[in-house]
């Protein structure tokens, strides 16, 4: 039980950096723009990493999945910058990435020969009719930045279960380290697609920047600790506490607030996924006591 508080503790507080530089992100965009955000991220964050290693070696195993899981990932990251670039408000942002877990349940069938019953099935098909009540036509998300931010959580969800394969192999800092580390020349290759305002941004941005590269560093190493220290199943629902970071970070610095439907599509979805997870936590009892 101290293990798994431990654990919540970790998760929570890493989420809820996250948000705050997800917030730090949004806000400086408009003066160094998408490439030039991610150059930054990638700097920072992998600095981070590195320090709070304390020395560990950081040198991939599975090379080839962590450099492919890497780059789909900076595809995300694009797609996430793009979205707030367009004035996309944080909490919309999350409510379609609430979508991601309802993903991974399919995406694990072909990928982990993971068996999904008729009740998963069911609330997984439930859980994607609430991504249609936020994307309904004439609605706040019925905007070509939300079926590319789709496309982008489908990859997040492709990449979270290639991170439970790169377990396997590989420690949580090397993962979190290369992620952020391709952002560089990833974001170097796309300055001239996303060209920045100012080559050099005024002071207040700078520290929104460094903040951001840190705290995405200082995040991934908690999300580390965490599942180091506790069960995925007690982790998991801490997922969609962002929602809600997202919600009062919004209004508090742009006055933003969800449209009802976005909201209403987004606890459908947020719902199913929690079904989703107790089955799993169920089955994996089950199996425990027929061991």
């Amino acid at each position: 039980m101290d293990d798994a508080v431990r654990g919540i503790g970790f998760i929570a507080t890493g989420y809820a950096i996250i948000a705050c530089a997800d917030a730090a992100v949004k806000w400086s965009l408009p003066q160094v723009g998408p490439a030039g955000a991610m150059v930054w991220r990638g700097v920072f964050g992998a600095l981070a990493i590195w320090i709070l290693a304390r020395g560990a070696s950081l040198r991939p195993v599975n090379l080839r999945l962590i450099g492919w899981r890497s780059t789909l990932h900076c595809i995300v990251t694009v797609a996430y910058y793009l979205a707030w670039a367009r004035a996309m408000p944080l909490a919309e942002t999350y409510a379609v990435a609430a979508a991601a877990p309802l993903l991974m349940t399919l995406l694990a069938i072909p990928l982990l020969g993971e068996q999904v019953g008729w009740r998963r099935w069911t609330s997984t098909m439930v859980g994607f009719g609430g991504v249609l009540v936020m994307l309904n036509p004439g609605g706040a998300l019925w905007r070509w930045e939300s079926a590319m931010l789709l496309s982008g959580i489908a990859l997040m969800a492709l990449t979270r279960i290639w991170t439970r394969m790169l377990a396997r192999t590989d420690s949580p800092a090397t993962i979190a380290f290369w992620l952020l580390a391709a952002h560089v020349p990833i974001g170097l290759a796309l300055l001239p697609v996303f060209p920045p305002k100012a080559l050099l941004p005024d002071a207040a941005t700078v520290a929104a920047l460094v903040f951001l590269g840190c705290a995405n560093g200082v995040a991934h190493f908690l999300f580390a600790r965490a599942f180091a220290v506790a069960p995925v199943s007690v982790l998991a629902p801490f997922e969609y506490s962002t929602l809600v970071w997202g919600l009062v970070l919004g209004l508090l610095i742009w006055g933003e607030f969800p449209a009802a439907a976005t909201l209403a599509g987004a606890a459908i979805v947020i719902a199913a996924g929690l079904y989703n997870l107790y089955r799993e936590r169920l089955r994996a009892r089950q199996a425990k006591g027929q061991a």
